[in-house]
């Protein structure tokens, strides 16, 4: 049978929150419980059989927390909610959702959005070396970099390296014009993105210019040995066996590093094996070491980022 549920939302800001930009996240809603959700200003009408519109209304009271004090909500909060209410695991939701990992330039929250997210935190806080493998989107540098300023700015390390190989997403940049820094930087832009978002940029060129932070090459580190160091690997795909090896001895004492990277985008020649996935099979069972495994469930771009993705993984398959 076929009923319609009216769920009363306090103020516009609320109703605003929970739907959405451009109401994505009512879409969600629908696409996650097959019911029909339609906002009329403060209020959310939810039609379908009566379990689908049940399972709306859960998902909307799991998520106030969010909606309630107009905090953004997108469509990866929703899914997590719906993984919550499958796994019987409101609880661990909740706590999900009080976690708030730092705050941005802008003020707007940085949180674990998933479970998976949530334990990739908690793994990088609690070993030396934490590999995160995953595609696009979800994170895996971000999340690094958030938890490795939280650390510096609270003088738990006396350096941040940030470093990734220069390797060609099939372009060429040829001779580019400028100094040896400013050669590298189109590869380490996604590097200082994160950094940015974080940090004002007069208060990262400071630290920068008194070597505090440090964005390199990954030719930079031979030889080196840090110590007291965060060290944030990204794009570790690209790296070749040699490099990988070469680069996780560097590792010195009071350091902690952070591998990421996407197996399925390498960039590196077709008969070269990538480093990332040579380390994920020699240092799986390594005691100290954590690998964290990030999926397209994870994505949280634009929701057509998680589409895509997943339309290439059944592609591939």
């Amino acid at each position: 049978m076929t009923i319609t549920l009216t769920i009363e939302l306090p103020t516009s800001d609320s109703a605003i929150a929970l739907a959405g930009y451009q109401e994505e996240n009512l879409k969600q809603l629908a696409k996650q419980t097959g019911a029909s959700v339609v906002s009329r200003g403060q209020e959310l009408l939810v039609t379908g059989e009566e379990p689908q519109v049940r399972l709306v209304e859960r998902l909307v009271r799991s998520l106030e927390p969010y909606w309630s004090k107009g905090k953004n909500i997108d469509t990866a909060d929703i899914r997590t909610a719906r993984e919550a209410l499958k796994g019987n695991r409101l609880d661990d939701f909740q706590t999900l959702q009080q976690d708030v990992l730092a705050r941005t330039r802008r003020g707007d929250e940085v949180r674990a959005k998933t479970f998976a997210q949530r334990d990739y935190i908690n793994a990088i806080r609690t070993h030396d070396l934490t590999f995160c493998i995953g595609p696009a989107g979800t994170g895996k540098t971000f999340l690094a970099a958030v938890v490795a300023i939280q650390a510096l700015l609270e003088n738990q390390y006396e350096r941040l390296v940030l470093t990734r190989p220069a390797v060609e997403a099939g372009e060429k940049l040829g001779f580019l014009p400028g100094d040896l820094q400013q050669k590298v930087n189109p590869y380490l832009r996604p590097l200082y993105d994160a950094l940015y978002e974080m940090v004002e940029p007069e208060k990262i060129a400071n630290l920068m210019e008194r070597g505090v932070i440090e964005v390199a090459p990954l030719a930079y580190m031979r030889g080196r040995t840090l110590n007291h160091s965060f060290i944030i690997l990204d794009e570790a795909q690209n790296t070749t066996p040699a490099q990988m090896k070469m680069v996780l001895t560097r590792l010195g004492f009071r350091s902690r590093m952070v591998v990421t990277g996407d197996v399925t985008q390498t960039d590196l020649p077709t008969n070269q094996a990538s480093g990332l996935s040579v380390a994920q099979r020699i240092l799986q069972r390594v005691e100290g070491i954590a690998f964290c495994t990030l999926s397209q469930a994870d994505v949280v771009r634009h929701p057509l980022v998680q589409r895509i993705v997943a339309a290439y993984e059944r592609h591939d398959q």
